[in-house]
């Protein structure tokens, strides 16, 4: 007769101890958090600083070189060196900007090179 038990009887009439129900608990916090890291998108809070910190300097950098492609306009020498600047290769192409001058920021000693990149895909569109 206990052979004719339904899954549903079996759980009804099971009895875990303390201690089953623990580790079940524990094995269940495990998974859960190995699922989240892993593919749920979980990340630590200096994983998740990080990451905006690099989105903030892209934003910046991004903002920063419209004004770079205005100063760009400003050079009397601008088209002979725009040609020369669609001539080099991408790699090559935000220090060719940054030894323009074109990228250094008003009250700036230094140019940024992120500034600098995005500024030569801007002028290279």
């Amino acid at each position: 007769m206990s052979q004719n038990k339904g899954f549903a009887d079996r759980w009804q009439g099971a009895r875990p101890t303390k201690t089953a129900f623990f580790w079940a608990c524990v094995a269940s916090a495990l998974v859960t958090m190995i699922i989240g890291f892993t593919w749920g998108g979980w990340v630590r809070g200096a994983t998740a600083q990080s990451m905006a910190e690099v989105k903030a300097e892209d934003a910046v950098a991004k903002r920063l070189a419209h004004i770079c492609m205005f100063q760009s306009q400003q050079d009397p020498a601008r088209e002979q060196k725009l040609r020369q600047l669609k001539e080099l290769g991408a790699y090559e192409r935000g220090s060719y900007v940054e030894k323009q001058g074109w990228a250094k920021m008003p009250g700036e000693q230094d140019s940024d090179t992120k500034v600098a990149e995005d500024c030569a895909a801007l002028l290279t569109r």
